[in-house]
């Protein structure tokens, strides 16, 4: 129905691609966020999930220093950051950046695209999970559903990946486990269950995933299951072959869609065309 809308919006790059299914009036709108892993730009994870049955704008929203934001053209920069200081210089200010960016380059999208913000999905990958959980948490902005890939539920399982990669322990600070703590969405659970409307979320979790990662999801979904009026709102898929990236690196440039991406597009399209559709 079009082709990808691209550029930047409120200072945050995006790929936007337009309903390829019939919509009658102003279409909704799903909002992603890639991972930091492949595929590691708007651009790329619109190409590993582009949603095209969902009937719906599909928006993706570039992560702080990636993309078009990248510095010398290279993931650097980040590496370099999660290496000094892996909650605070990395988890913790990317994802409140991420979301703080949010509302603005939002309006700024819905004035130019003329998507229906009422009827919004947010999705998120890996740290980008992290962003969509917060949206949730704040409780500010209406969502309608919700969808994670391989989240980043508990930043201090993201920080122990850091340690377990540089071999070397992370030096916890009062300021890092405050961050810590805000970026723990098992025990923020309370705060997602609280919305005025609950909103359903499907998470979906590689059984090839780490394996912090993996436990996280499912005490997640447990805890929200426990807190939802209609437990069934709240899904866990474990995608069998499913490691942690959706693309093959480097994951800067959109690629040809992995069949073990296709199944997790295909689950996603289900949970969100059936709430938004």
């Amino acid at each position: 129905m079009g082709d990808p809308v691209t550029g930047t919006a409120a200072g945050v790059p995006f790929t936007a691609l337009p309903p390829s299914v019939e919509v009658s009036g102003p279409a909704p709108v799903v909002v992603a966020w890639h991972m930091i892993d492949s595929p590691r730009t708007d651009a790329a994870f619109a190409a590993a999930l582009p949603l095209a049955a969902v009937p719906a704008w599909r928006v993706y929203l570039g992560m702080p220093l990636c993309g078009a934001r990248m510095i010398d053209g290279s993931m650097d920069a980040i590496v370099e950051r999660a290496g000094r200081d892996a909650m605070l210089a990395y988890a913790d200010p990317f994802v409140r950046q991420a979301a703080l960016e949010f509302p603005a380059a939002l309006a700024e999208l819905r004035e130019r695209l003329g998507f229906d913000t009422s009827r919004m999905a947010v999705v998120g990958g890996s740290l980008g999970g992290a962003v969509a959980l917060t949206i949730l948490a704040t409780r500010e902005i209406p969502v309608r559903a919700a969808a994670l890939v391989n989240p980043a539920v508990r930043a201090r399982s993201l920080v122990g990946l850091v340690e377990n990669m540089l071999e070397q322990p992370y030096s916890w600070n009062d300021e890092a486990n405050q961050a810590a703590d805000q970026l723990d969405f098992v025990a923020r659970s309370g705060e997602i269950s609280a919305r005025e409307t609950q909103v359903p979320l499907l998470v979906v979790s590689g059984a090839e995933d780490f394996p912090s990662f993996r436990e996280d999801a499912d005490e997640l979904v447990s805890a929200l299951r426990g807190q939802y009026a209609t437990p069934d709102d709240v899904r866990l898929s474990r995608v069998a072959g499913l490691a942690h990236p959706l693309a093959e690196d480097p994951g800067i440039e959109p690629a040809p869609q992995l069949p073990i991406a296709k199944v997790v597009d295909d689950a996603v399209t289900e949970w969100l065309a059936r709430r938004l559709g």
